[in-house]
């Protein structure tokens, strides 16, 4: 029986579905030392990690240090906290269910609900695309000198580009990437170590929420949305499924601590990554000693003007150097996109389709508003749109957010493994702190726009009798999800191999009576 279609209060069997997933790993003996048990499940943490490094990420950091030097590090911060704990509730939900968070949507939802849902995760997952199609643009700006638009267009080819180097292997190709990325990362820490940001400032910034500076809540918004992102949470819940987890309690168990763990390493590595890069911007934009040129720049910077400032570092090799390892954040952002998209599609709607067609509808969808923007607003717009998108994410969050908190707390869903109370209370409220600032900054921001563009009046209340009933149906949409109740049962791996083991006792226990009798 399909779990769409299973009625209230039934049990699903889950057990043929557990361990499902590309390439499994193999799974280490239980006398094995930890660490190589923990080796073993090693991957989708850093996987889904480099999605905290894109051209997004890369964008709304270097905006918010030079227009807000260290004051916005505190967003960061916590964003990157909520991150680790939602993350963490990904991977324990596909490790205990066998199901990954868009089968148990599609499992719990009322049809209509399940197919908004859908919609929304794949326009989330588009919106993630547009920073990587912007980002790869500027980077072979950088690289060959050509137009951003030229560039845009030229993006639509790296499909075929990812699709030939898989045929090398998929961990070759992300050990690639990263290699790459933590280039441009060392490059970062190797320049604030000589530019030398103000440590008081910079803890300052971390520990100490402030909003003062012009444009502030929008860039938090947008700083958020690139932090935490909505696609991010169905990807960790189903990579976690490639590899062989026992299904006995501590098998389970041990699984859950292994993936935390792994995810804690990767998440603390984006986030020195991250305070690095505004710690950077930050101190060189404000100070005093800046070219007029750097000073322009810096007063609209974005991800093709920014390769001034690694110069201490590289001198004059920045740019070239600086392309390459934003070429490769767009490369790597493009495979946790792919697979968050296929994921999504074979959860909602039971379509599994090759990685390279689903990137290449992906890609196609984000090229349109990244191309009109490129050829009408230059380098300039399209650094605006990645801000934009960023912000699309952010609004997107609680529509993936609210059924992860809703599964993980369930014991229909977790059993005993459900979160903890204080897991509970602390990732609801900081969730729907979140989720508050993104419906107030969206409310306040269209209700002035509203109220004081130029347009005609006719044209303003046309808008306002399409986007308030918008708004009201956006929050009526998040208020039925948090309070709908659970609706389907699981049975979890632990108690299928408990009853199968049952099974085994009483068919041994038959076969020895048997035994007897025919001995007698």
């Amino acid at each position: 029986m399909d779990a769409a279609q299973a009625p209230a209060g039934v049990v699903v069997d889950v057990e043929a579905l557990a361990g499902r997933g590309g390439s499994h790993a193999p799974a280490a003996p239980p006398k094995e030392p930890a660490w190589k048990r923990f080796l073993c499940h090693v991957g989708p943490g850093f996987m889904v990690s480099l999605a905290y490094l894109d051209p997004g990420n890369l964008e709304t950091d270097l905006q918010a240090g030079s227009s807000h030097r260290y004051e916005l590090l505190w967003v960061i911060l916590i964003g990157l906290v909520f991150a680790l704990i939602i993350q963490s509730l990904s991977a324990n939900l596909g490790v205990v269910t066998g199901w990954h968070l868009a089968e148990l949507c599609k499992a719990e939802y009322p049809t209509w609900v399940r197919i908004c849902l859908w919609l929304l995760a794949e326009l989330a997952v588009i919106a993630a695309d547009i920073p990587e199609v912007i980002g790869t643009a500027f980077a072979f700006n950088l690289l060959f000198h050509i137009p951003v638009w030229v560039g845009v267009l030229i993006t639509g080819s790296s499909t075929l580009l990812l699709l030939g180097l898989q045929k090398y292997g998929v961990r070759k190709l992300e050990l690639l990437v990263a290699l790459l990325v933590f280039t441009m990362a060392a490059c970062f820490f190797i320049e604030m170590s000589i530019v030398k940001p103000p440590s008081k400032e910079v803890i300052h910034g971390l520990f100490v929420p402030s909003l003062s500076g012009s444009g502030a809540t929008g860039d938090t918004i947008a700083l958020l949305g690139a932090l935490v992102m909505p696609h991010n949470l169905f990807l960790h819940s189903a990579l976690v499924l490639s590899r062989n987890t026992p299904s006995s309690v501590r098998g389970i168990k041990d699984a859950c601590r292994f993936f935390l763990f792994e995810s804690g390493v990767a998440l603390f590595v984006a986030l020195l990554i991250n305070i690095c890069i505004v710690s950077v911007s930050g101190t060189i934009c404000n100070s005093s000693k800046l070219s007029p040129d750097d000073s322009a720049k810096c007063s609209d910077i974005t991800l093709d003007s920014s390769s001034f400032l690694l110069r201490n570092v590289l001198g004059k090799n920045s740019a070239v150097v600086y392309g390459v390892a934003l070429l490769a954040c767009g490369i790597s952002s493009t495979i946790t996109g792919t697979y968050a998209g296929q994921y999504i599609m074979q959860g909602f709607l039971d379509i599994k389709t090759k990685q390279w067609l689903r990137n290449l509808m992906t890609r196609s969808i984000a090229i349109v508003p990244s191309l009109i923007v490129a050829i009408i607003g230059g380098s300039s717009g399209a650094g605006r749109l990645i801000i934009i998108a960023s912000m699309i994410l952010s609004v997107e969050l609680p529509f993936a957010l609210i059924p992860l908190l809703k599964f993980s707390s369930s014991s229909n869903k977790m059993g005993e493994n459900k979160n903890s109370i204080y897991i509970i209370w602390f990732s609801w409220i900081l969730g729907f702190i979140i989720i508050g600032i993104n419906i107030y900054f969206l409310s306040s921001k269209l209700v002035g726009w509203i109220f004081h563009n130029s347009m005609p009046i006719y044209a303003s209340v046309l808008i306002a009798i399409v986007v308030f009933p918008l708004m009201l149906l956006y929050i009526s949409a998040v208020i039925y999800l948090t309070f709908r109740k659970d609706t389907i049962k699981f049975a979890l791996r632990g108690e299928l191999q408990a009853v199968e083991t049952d099974k085994s006792k009483v068919a041994n226990h038959s076969s020895n009576e048997e035994n007897k009798e025919q001995l007698v």
